[in-house]
């Protein structure tokens, strides 16, 4: 596990996995949104493409997303092993909506600046309802995404439970 990628749906965990995969394994963690977003009203990075490719070129990195559409195959194409937190909508639906609340409450300053606001709760935009929506597709992408030949040479990992991606990881 050099190239790593941690996946799965918003809310699900995965930076947080992530940091403690990076830092158990000594491995340079990315924070997707932290590249994705780069200013005020949830700008959005124009150098996206080239960062990315930066980080996927490097020998060693955990990252913590599927990666939006313009840099998912750099992504994949670099990565050894898939962490998928395949998780139930019963699961992650409590965890992005506490998430969500806290920061929103406590004004928590987010990628590039910004903040989660009350208004913001009635985008679809917004984590909650992005995780709702995209929760049945995410699913279906990750799953093609595993059973396609372009990303044989991958080893991948899927938990159905944070206790079961928890006990991995502390076996590791």
């Amino acid at each position: 596990m050099q190239r790593v990628l941690v996946v799965g749906v918003t809310g699900a965990g995965k930076s947080t996995l992530a940091r403690a995969l990076g830092s158990r394994l000594s491995l340079p963690y990315h924070e997707m949104d932290a590249l994705y977003f780069r200013g005020p009203g949830w700008a959005v990075n124009e150098n996206l493409t080239a960062d990315v490719s930066r980080v996927a070129a490097g020998p060693r990195w955990v990252v913590d997303s599927l990666g939006s559409p313009d840099v998912r195959d750099l992504l994949w194409e670099r990565a050894d092993t898939v962490v998928w937190l395949d998780y139930p909508r019963r699961v992650v639906m409590p965890r992005v909506l506490r998430r969500s609340l806290r920061r929103t409450v406590t004004r928590e300053v987010l990628f590039g600046g910004n903040r989660e606001t009350w208004t913001g709760w009635l985008s679809r935009e917004h984590p909650a309802w992005w995780s709702w929506s995209q929760h049945a597709a995410r699913h279906r992408d990750i799953g093609r995404r595993l059973g396609d030949p372009r990303f044989a040479p991958v080893t991948a990992f899927r938990f159905g439970h944070p206790d079961a991606a928890a006990l991995w990881l502390a076996s590791l």
